[in-house]
């Protein structure tokens, strides 16, 4: 297969011609490499996240932060490291933020923040059930968070000093799921909407109810469907990245086939690109399925 990665150098002036090309990159399957960390990371920040040894009794597996509401999770409310560790994330966020605004001019305004975290573990040899095993080829979809169309964008930075980040990539949605579509009976279950009555009640009352699309419970089914399946997972198109210490890169997980096969601290921001900010919404997921299946994914 074509490499998928397209490796950049020091970031100066972005043209608009140049920012709209590397959205349209990323959005055709490209992983954007930087070779080293394109905005401010202070190595105070950098030093104390290393410092922090996952022992399971402080920490979940990641340590998240969510920007809209300044909230952090993963953290015990007695750890002596909560406020600092707030203070890191919330910096971390605002900074790949402003980044990304630039970079990519044409989504500034329009996009929206989701999480970002913090992933002290080592993704190697990690015991976890089928459908949250990361060393398994999949696409990113949110159960809690459904993005009616919008597009997932991700920026990692490996900061650990001495190992790289190790993942394996396959093709683009737009290349590869028309062709296992064909091969391979993929029909997700659709459970329809619910009224947006009936959210904004439930929410009220405090209950998680999710508003998702046709489009949200097609992705949250192939998410699981593609690590069940043995034969994409050994013998469809595959590229193995090694993204070394002190790098950043970022890639558009709901349309890029992605695995994390090892690697120790990294930080991750997620953003939420909506369809109409988009430059070539021909190849976004929502748009394949809907040519797939002669139906309307989202309102």
């Amino acid at each position: 297969m074509a490499s998928t990665l397209s490796a950049l150098n020091e970031i100066t002036n972005i043209q608009p011609e140049l920012a709209s090309g590397y959205c349209d990159q990323l959005e055709r399957g490209k992983v954007l490499l930087f070779r080293g960390i394109p905005f401010a990371l202070p190595p105070a920040d950098r030093d104390f996240l290393l410092s922090q040894k996952q022992t399971g009794s402080r920490f979940h597996k990641n340590i998240s932060y969510r920007p809209a509401r300044d909230i952090l999770n993963g953290v015990s409310s007695d750890s002596p490291d909560r406020e600092r560790l707030h203070d890191v994330m919330r910096r971390f966020s605002g900074e790949v933020t402003r980044f990304v605004s630039v970079f990519l001019a044409p989504y500034a305004g329009k996009i929206k923040l989701d999480f970002s975290s913090f992933r002290p573990l080592e993704e190697q040899n990690r015991d976890l059930p089928l459908h949250k095993r990361n060393d398994l080829l999949h696409v990113d979809a949110f159960p809690t968070r459904p993005t009616r169309g919008g597009r997932i964008l991700r920026v990692f930075v490996n900061i650990n000093p001495i190992a790289d980040r190790v993942w394996n990539v396959g093709e683009a949605f737009d290349a590869f799921l028309p062709r296992l579509a064909k091969s391979q009976k993929i029909s997700p279950p659709y459970r329809g909407t619910v009224s947006r009555s009936v959210v904004r009640l439930a929410a009220r009352i405090g209950l998680p109810v999710a508003d998702r699309s046709r489009y949200d419970e097609f992705m949250l089914y192939l998410h699981d469907w593609l690590k069940e399946n043995a034969d994409f997972q050994q013998n469809w198109q595959k590229q193995q990245l090694a993204f070394p210490p002190g790098c950043t890169w970022m890639v558009f997980t709901d349309g890029v086939p992605h695995a994390a096969l090892s690697g120790q601290y990294a930080l991750e921001h997620t953003f939420i690109v909506p369809p109409e900010a988009l430059v070539t919404p021909e190849v976004a997921p929502i748009r394949v399925l809907e040519a797939l299946t002669g139906t309307r994914m989202a309102n």
